[in-house]
């Protein structure tokens, strides 16, 4: 059989297309089979193993037993809930007060950089912001209403008032303590 050159260029361009295609038929079907063989045979030997579960607590029903118990809508219960509410309003804050100059910053931007005394009343120096303020017992500052209640040349005591998670005032004492200088260490 005579082939004319172009006929054998393109068997030519053929050929590496061909080889990868017949390399892998030889990989065909047998591999897979065995694979599968063997997966079988794991499958039918290996026994599933599962712990039985333990067994079920017992369930002791409660008896409730409301003999003796208070009433919660009785009128006398309605009473004393008035009275706990009238003690509780008790410690709320004058809301009609004038509010101070310290009182628009909240305590964790004050720091207290010193003590000082003068005509026999102590006073607090304080750091707010790149200011110098200070304050006597008996002044307002921070926003939840706080009185300071005491300068000592470690402290100022604050009592504040802040609501609780039912919406009661409730006192919460803090405390701004002297901070050491960076650059005397003191």
């Amino acid at each position: 059989m005579k082939m004319n050159h172009g006929a054998m260029l393109r068997l030519a361009a053929l050929v590496p297309a061909l080889v990868p295609a017949l390399l892998l038929g030889g990989c065909g079907d047998s591999d897979v089979r065995e694979v599968r063989s063997w997966m079988d045979q794991v499958k039918s030997e290996t026994k599933p193993k599962v712990k039985p579960l333990p067994d079920s607590k017992e369930f002791i029903p409660y008896a409730y037993n409301q003999q003796g118990a208070v009433d919660p809508f009785s009128p006398a219960k309605m009473a004393d809930a008035g009275l706990l509410a009238q003690a509780r309003s008790a410690l709320q804050p004058d809301l009609n007060r004038q509010r101070e100059a310290l009182e628009a910053y909240p305590l964790d931007t004050m720091s207290m950089v010193g003590m000082m005394q003068k005509a026999g009343t102590s006073f607090a120096l304080l750091r707010i912001e790149n200011s110098i303020y200070r304050v006597r017992a008996g002044q307002h500052l921070g926003q939840n209403f706080g009185l300071v209640t005491r300068v000592t040349p470690a402290a100022v005591e604050i009592k504040e008032m802040v609501q609780d998670a039912s919406g009661d005032w409730v006192e919460r004492i803090s405390k701004l303590e002297l901070q050491e200088s960076k650059e005397t260490g003191k």
